[in-house]
């Protein structure tokens, strides 16, 4: 997977999350995006050297926040090309 798109879409999901008041962990995002762990664990780590997270407290920083407010409702890129999807389903 791609850390760009998966980073994104954990951005949202954090956003979204900070703004419904609910806490957010690996696991609850690992199950709410149906990722691999290892995968939002790096976009994790991504997020967090880059400031758009702090991975300690698990919660967006202002800059993050603003980002991810701002990604709720858009498209986003699919997490898992079309062509992979269908050979894995194959």
């Amino acid at each position: 997977m791609n850390l760009r798109t998966v980073s994104t879409y954990v951005l949202c999901a954090l956003a979204q999350g900070q703004t419904d008041g609910r806490a957010s962990n690996l696991a609850t995002l690992t199950d709410e995006l149906q990722i691999r762990k290892t995968d939002v664990r790096g976009a994790i780590t991504a997020l967090h050297r880059e400031g758009y997270l702090d991975a300690l407290r698990m919660r967006l920083t202002l800059r993050g926040f603003a980002v991810g407010r701002a990604l709720i409702g858009e498209p986003l890129p699919e997490l898992r090309p079309a062509q992979r999807a269908e050979a894995a389903a194959a």
